[in-house]
């Protein structure tokens, strides 16, 4: 799953057979022409909603106009079960809900773990930039609500064996990001508490696997870490995948991006839940990841740092490297203790 990025400024191609001018791809993953056509080859299959072993899974509709859809996956538990909002990774702009390395690996953490996962397929950049993904995921939060307040027949099979007052916000990489930016607005507006406009969910934590943040300044591992085989990340994919998601017009160090950018809200005085930030050691990633959870403990904030060796970006998802199993393992062991300590 190797990806590059496309400059048009060097080479720009013509298919002369369809969409014109090619301005941006990431190979293998994603293309979009001047006119506005955009191609996403199945690089990932897409896989129905199929039960697997201790675990029942459904995909729900939660808004028909805008296409946002969730697959719900509850383990056969008798205890009620923290719920856990999963935001998947791609960069904004790729991946579903339904690709069937997201579905292997949240069925496992469901049933691992023992909680309540909403898979939230959210809409893709550049067709739908930011914030269209933050404001899905705000949008997830309120029909769990509705559907808690209305006592919802339709959705007992799940609402029964869920404890409402456990929530946690939780993604990879663009999904990462998407956990913690839903979090600020909740904090925001006081919206962490059973106090408020939340009630009565109650978000108790944050969980950022591998975060995609960024910055006009390079960091060192950015630019000097040894290029992975099957790289799920590289620098000029990484840009490509802002340019391509961002408002048009915004730089890197917009504070969708770059959270610690100057002109940001100080980290101090968000109101955010405990967080646990899991960095691999052979990401691109790492040392902004690290900066990130330096920054968020000298704001005062509760965070828990996991550090996975010898594994590189996405490892969970894509088993590209000999340890990923066994550090798969691990990852989902610290999960389960993070939202049920």
């Amino acid at each position: 799953m190797a990806a590059i990025s496309f400059d048009p400024s060097i080479n720009v191609q013509v298919n002369q057979k369809s969409h014109g001018v090619l301005v941006e791809e990431i190979e293998g993953l994603i293309r979009v022409h001047k006119n506005g056509h955009v191609e996403r080859p199945p690089i990932i299959p897409i896989v129905p909603c199929t039960a697997t072993s201790g675990v029942t899974a459904k995909d729900i509709v939660i808004d028909k106009f805008t296409g946002l859809w969730t697959r719900i996956y509850v383990p056969n538990y008798s205890d009620k079960m923290s719920l856990l909002i999963y935001f998947h990774g791609g960069g904004f702009c790729v991946g579903s809900a339904a690709w069937s390395c997201y579905h292997e690996f949240l069925s496992r953490l469901a049933s691992k773990a023992g909680c309540i996962i909403f898979s939230v397929n959210y809409r893709l950049a550049p067709e739908n930039r930011l914030p269209a993904a933050y404001d899905d995921g705000i949008e997830t939060l309120m029909w769990v609500k509705q559907q808690a307040l209305s006592g919802s027949n339709e959705h007992k099979w799940w609402l029964s064996q869920c404890d409402l007052s456990s929530l946690f916000l939780a993604g990879d990489s663009a999904g990462a990001n998407i956990a913690y930016n839903v979090a600020t607005r909740l904090g925001s507006h006081g919206g962490t508490s059973a106090s408020s406009g939340m009630k009565p969910l109650v978000v108790k934590g944050s969980i950022l696997i591998q975060p995609f943040f960024g910055g006009e300044s390079r960091t060192a591992t950015e630019m000097h870490a040894t290029p992975q085989v099957n790289s799920a990340l590289t620098l000029p994919a990484s840009d490509a995948y802002w340019r391509l998601s961002l408002p048009f017009g915004s730089n890197r160090d917009h504070p969708w991006c770059n959270p610690l950018a100057n002109g940001t809200p100080k980290l101090r005085e968000l109101r955010l839940p405990p967080t646990m930030m899991c960095v691999s050691e052979m990401d691109i990633l790492k040392d902004r990841n690290m900066g990130f959870c330096n920054a968020l403990g000298g704001a005062g904030k509760r965070v828990e740092t996991k550090i996975y060796k010898g594994v590189g970006h996405a490892f969970q998802i894509l088993h590209n490297s000999p340890s990923s199993h066994i550090r798969t393992q691990e990852m989902i062991s610290h999960i389960k203790t993070f939202i049920n300590q």
